[in-house]
């Protein structure tokens, strides 16, 4: 239910941005995400490995009177990876991947430099969908559904195409568990991840 107010009043923003002229558009590209699965309570996962991860999404942008910065409200997909080792001393040790997919909504405070470049930083609000391995040895995961993290970057913007390069960081660990026969598997993975981005103005 709170993912839905979140996507419903970002919508609402977005709709009423669009009839005052303010500038709006979409994005995507890559992401890396640095920081892997840490502090398992029980000892099941070996050699963590980052993979490349991808987002899509739609963005805002209006300046804020008399002061010369703007706010940048975005409403992104993202997904991410790791590839692990599954070993829990039973069965041989398997290769697999761990994903999640999540709802981003970066709320960025920035301003303009010598016209074409960008400097930003705020609060990310994260809705993360879904985590899951790739082998069917583990079973689904839960996990914490809502967090909070910090992005700041900077870019350049050519016309209507635009470029950006992102640092982000969780403020929280995501607190995951899956049940490995009778053992109940908790482990942690804190979001700290590069982005590049390419968007476009409509």
């Amino acid at each position: 239910m709170k993912k839905v107010f979140l996507i419903m009043a970002l919508a609402l923003g977005f709709s009423q941005a669009a009839n005052s002229q303010i500038n709006f558009g979409i994005k995507g590209g890559i992401n890396y995400n640095s920081n892997s699965i840490k502090e398992v309570k029980t000892d099941v996962f070996d050699g963590a490995k980052s993979k490349t991860g991808y987002h899509a999404g739609i963005w805002l942008r209006f300046k804020i009177p008399v002061v010369g910065l703007y706010l940048r409200p975005e409403l992104v997909y993202t997904n991410l990876e790791n590839e692990v080792t599954y070993d829990n001393n039973i069965a041989s040790a398997k290769s697999t991947n761990f994903s999640f997919q999540k709802i981003d909504i970066p709320v960025l405070l920035g301003k303009k430099i010598f016209s074409i470049g960008n400097i930003y930083v705020g609060p990310s609000f994260q809705y993360v969908l879904d985590q899951d391995f790739s082998i069917s040895d583990i079973p689904d995961v839960k996990g914490d559904g809502f967090t909070v993290g910090l992005q700041f970057g900077g870019g350049i913007e050519i016309g209507r195409l635009g470029i950006d390069l992102r640092w982000e960081r969780g403020f929280n660990d995501i607190e995951s568990s899956f049940l490995d026969g009778t053992t109940n598997v908790e482990f942690d993975t804190r979001i700290n991840q590069i982005i590049v981005g390419l968007s476009y103005r409509l």
